[in-house]
């Protein structure tokens, strides 16, 4: 793949990720309630799931979700279902997520394990994901080179650029947990991301299969 090629997949994948989504609102909430390093759990889980989106997407799945209107609809609902939740906990969460960061990591009110999950399932419940896998990668794809080397370059570029995206945010978040370390400010925290996971959810039900 030509260099100049990469660059320009890499300034179009860093321009999506960037722009705020389920799993950058998560490594915020993670960072404020349990510390930003282990942001990194759930941005691990995050880019992992991306690996398999991006491997069922150039298997075909991309095709049949444009395709198939049952299989996209049960995805949609799936993913959109997931979003709704954490949504919901968020908004009726009580006390300061931010008072709780304070001692960087206050222990184990959720283990390594269930971040990681959690960013994982924000990732495999995503149906855009794919479809902004299937409509991307053909566009930069070579017919006359091998596949898999151009795979892993295009797909490893998205998940490194993911995970770095996701801790800046986390870190960022972190550095600003003094100030909400309020009580009212943390509560109007808590339903100003309860609230944007709620939209995230919603907008994903309007979701249409063959759009990115």
């Amino acid at each position: 793949m030509p260099f100049s090629t990469w660059i320009i997949y890499a300034a179009v994948a860093l321009a999506a990720i960037v722009c705020p989504g389920p799993a950058i609102f998560l490594a915020i909430s993670n960072s404020v309630a349990f510390g930003w390093r282990r942001v990194a759990f759930s941005s691990l889980g995050n880019i992992i799931g991306l690996l398999g989106v991006s491997c069922l997407a150039m298997a075909g799945l991309g095709a049949l979700l444009k395709t198939s209107a049952t299989v996209f609809t049960a995805v949609k609902l799936l993913g959109a279902g997931y979003l709704i939740y954490l949504g919901l906990k968020q908004w009726r969460s009580r006390g300061s997520v931010f008072s709780r960061a304070a001692g960087e990591d206050s222990g184990g009110a959720r283990s390594n394990g269930q971040i990681f999950l959690q960013g994982l399932l924000i990732a495999l419940t995503n149906p855009k994901a794919i479809l902004f896998f299937t409509a991307l990668f053909p566009q930069f794809i070579r017919s006359d080179e091998p596949l898999a080397p151009q795979f892993l370059l295009l797909t490893g570029t998205f998940m490194g650029f993911s995970f770095l995206v996701l801790m800046a945010y986390g870190r960022l978040a972190h550095a600003a947990r003094a100030w909400f370390a309020d009580d009212v400010r943390s509560a109007w925290f808590n339903r100003c991301t309860g609230s944007l996971f709620l939209m995230l959810g919603v907008g994903m039900l309007r979701l249409k299969a063959g759009r990115t």
